[in-house]
């Protein structure tokens, strides 16, 4: 009878843990991918921290919500797997964390400030840019190209897809999206750059609302000191976390 009893409180507490609200964090890039790269920080540390320190928040806050990482160490993870681990999870929201660099790299640059990103087609240059540089990392690994059905992450051609799909997720991404970058602007004090559209291949292969952060520039001298710093990076995650908390009440409670 014990046995029995005990074979149905499983099955109960599987089935509880089946229907948690669960949130997937995936800090970019990792292991061998360093991701950008600034004067003194990587972007891959600073992806990773921050992420952690967002799903502590969460998981303090929250105890009933289950967050699910995509690395919670320095490994590198294929980005088909990023997604993967996501939609295995049934997740309910997808938050996808990077730290932006421009192509003048460890020269230095003045631009600032954090921008959010969502699925769709790019408008501008400069997202098509960002989209590059962040989908480049499949090369990285093995038989990409029949992974990602010859994608090109080099090649503006690869992106017209883009523009052509339609993501059921999208005005809850982008709810999401516009709740991040007003914390960020008045929790973190950082600089606004917005929300924007781009096609970025980890977005596409999640089945849920959905984000990119781009958390600043890390070949920018003095946003990099606020990024590698450890006063820094619990801000950025707070900025992030009171956006959650905002949108889980809005759209669960």
């Amino acid at each position: 009878m014990k046995r029995y009893l005990t074979i149905i409180f499983s099955i109960f507490l599987f089935c509880i843990q089946s229907l948690a609200y669960t949130v997937v964090i995936d800090p970019g890039h990792g292991g061998r991918d360093v991701g950008a790269v600034g004067r003194i920080s990587q972007e891959k540390n600073i992806n990773l921290k921050v992420a952690l320190a967002l799903g502590n928040l969460i998981k303090k806050n929250y105890p009933g919500i289950k967050v699910v990482y995509t690395r919670n160490k320095d490994t590198f993870v294929e980005l088909g797997r990023r997604a993967q681990i996501a939609n295995k999870a049934n997740a309910d929201l997808f938050i996808s964390i990077h730290t932006n660099s421009t192509a003048a790299g460890r020269k230095g640059t003045t631009a600032q400030g954090t921008e959010t990103y969502t699925l769709g087609m790019h408008r501008a240059a400069d997202n098509l840019a960002v989209a590059k540089r962040e989908n480049s990392v499949i090369t990285l690994e093995q038989n990409y190209k029949q992974t990602y059905e010859d994608f090109n992450p080099n090649s503006s051609e690869s992106y017209i897809i883009f523009e052509f799909m339609q993501d059921q997720y999208m005005a809850s991404s982008v709810d999401f999206a516009r709740l991040i970058q007003k914390q960020f602007a008045t929790t973190a004090k950082r600089v606004n750059k917005g929300v924007h559209q781009a096609g970025f291949l980890v977005l596409r292969e999640v089945s849920m609302p959905s984000v990119l952060i781009e958390l600043g520039f890390i070949n920018n001298r003095k946003e990099e000191k606020y990024l590698a710093s450890e006063w820094g990076q619990k801000q950025l995650a707070k900025s992030i976390y009171n956006a959650f908390q905002a949108y889980y009440k809005k759209n669960v409670k």
